[in-house]
């Protein structure tokens, strides 16, 4: 027989059962993985799954929300029922071997009446009455990107400001100091309406209105090389209403360099207000920052090549693109390979594993990763903007390109011409063009090209200028 119960003061999962003591008991998601401590033996034993787990060497945070596969050696887990349980962290449910995790939100909140309510309430709030700001970064996916930057800068000069972070659950950290609200909740529709400034990096989702006083700052998150909102293949009247009633809700728009400024502007029809071109805050460490402390928080011993894998989501699919056996690549280039999916695909993938491979997907912040990398490898990515602050290698694998520029997106320049790195179709080709030892004095008048378009105010003050001008506008108070 076994049995289960979740232990609320030890924010664990605890499955007993009878027979032989199992030899081996994980809980398995997507993003996360934990082992169960088993005690007993004999007649009885134990497994106690922590619902907490650290990585990259940080603080133990709730399991990340999604589906787990419960798995104990020689163990029958087909009847374990425990209907939801609210703990400080998460909501826990259990169906035979399948353990469901969801951000701690009440489940009457969860239902279209619970919804209705809050926004009602939202809506009729007065709002704009904190002296606060409202952070949101890839819908809540992490904290990271241009508002985290932000955050810091503010945090530092701005003590007594009250910062809010969005998350979608309480596996994602916060800065110090600041304040988790989980999307949806009662926290979340409040804070939302009461803070001064809304700093974002995307869209704003579900239903916003704007308070009296209250401004937002959309950060945006990286410089195009792929057609953006109006500028996208097909003539779509829905799709191109909503991105003019979205831009509509930005006061100021940030671009990291005048080449975004003016395609951002026609691509989200954001005329009449100010674009403020002041690079890219998220891309001050690269000028600024020490690699070391990342590299051992990834377990990467000293004078290990490393390259970063870290290519663009794709609008015919959902998880990551697989044009490469990181496996494979680490052999053929002798280094350690960190495979970094792109946040639209966080929720759906699943961790890379093998030999001198590192799956970076749920890294909070890429600029470091960025700062930990010895070489590139992307594809349309954003990413090429930001690494190109360094001055290191890039390699462009590319092997739909065709496609993803004829039929998928489209691109603002040609890539080929002025690529600051060799295109390459396979693995072989990557394989072949990192070993090549003349790569960066063939594209040096490229690359310098490049970063006098593009980099210009990358100065590893662009954070600074950013709250410069918060702070001057009165957006917020010190």
């Amino acid at each position: 027989m076994t049995t289960a119960r979740i232990d609320e003061a030890a924010e664990a999962l605890i499955i007993a059962g009878t027979g032989q003591r199992p030899a081996t008991a994980e809980l398995s998601g997507p993003r996360a993985r934990v082992d169960a401590r088993i005690t007993g033996g004999g007649k009885t034993w134990k497994a106690v799954f922590p619902l907490q787990a650290s990585r990259w060497g940080g603080p133990a945070l709730p399991l990340p929300s999604g589906e787990y596969a419960l798995r104990i050696a020689d163990a029958d887990l087909d009847d374990l029922r425990i209907a939801p349980t609210m703990l400080a962290g998460v909501r826990v449910a259990v169906d035979g071997g399948a353990v469901h995790v969801a951000a701690p939100i009440d489940p009457v909140y969860e239902t279209v009446e619970g919804q209705s309510t809050l926004e009602g309430r939202y809506v009729a709030q007065a709002g704009g009455t904190e002296n606060a700001v409202f952070f949101e970064s890839f819908y809540g996916r992490s904290v990271g990107c241009n508002p985290q930057a932000i955050d810091r800068e503010l945090a530092a000069r701005a003590p007594g400001l009250r910062r809010y972070w969005s998350v979608v659950d309480l596996s994602v950290a916060v800065p110090e100091g600041a304040i988790a609200v989980v999307e949806g909740s009662p926290e979340w529709w409040h804070a939302r309406g009461a803070a001064r400034l809304l700093v974002v990096n995307d869209w704003l989702r579900r239903r916003f209105v704007r308070k009296p006083a209250q401004k937002v700052l959309q950060t945006w998150h990286g410089t195009p090389l792929k057609r953006l909102a109006l500028h996208r293949p097909g003539f779509d009247p829905r799709r191109m209403a909503a991105v003019v009633k979205e831009s509509r809700r930005w006061d100021v728009l940030l671009a990291q360099n005048t080449y975004s400024e003016r395609i951002l502007r026609k691509a989200y029809a954001f005329f009449g207000r100010p674009i403020w071109v002041e690079g890219y805050p998220r891309d001050d460490a690269l000028t600024t920052g020490d690699p070391t402390a990342i590299r051992e928080a990834l377990g990467i011993v000293e004078q290990e090549r490393v390259l970063l894998y870290a290519p663009t989501w794709r609008d015919d699919r959902t998880e990551m693109v697989d044009f490469i056996d990181p496996e494979l690549l680490a052999r053929q280039a002798d280094a350690v390979v960190l495979v970094r999916g792109h946040s639209r695909t966080l929720q759906q993938g699943r961790d890379r594993a093998g030999a001198r491979v590192i799956d970076v997907t749920g890294y909070p912040e890429t600029a470091q990763l960025l700062l930990a990398a010895d070489a590139l490898i992307t594809d349309y990515s954003s990413v090429m903007f930001d690494f190109s602050v360094t001055g290191k290698p890039m390699y462009f694998l590319v092997p739909d390109m065709d496609h993803y520029r004829g039929q998928l997106r489209g691109f603002y320049f040609d890539l080929a011409e002025r690529a600051p790195g060799p295109l390459v179709r396979t693995q072989d080709e990557l394989a072949s063009a990192l070993a090549e030892p003349g790569h960066e004095a063939a594209y040096a008048s490229r690359y310098a090209a490049w970063r006098a378009q593009f980099n210009r105010r990358d100065d590893g003050r662009a954070a600074e200028r950013v709250v410069d001008r918060i702070l001057d506008l009165g957006f917020v108070s010190p």
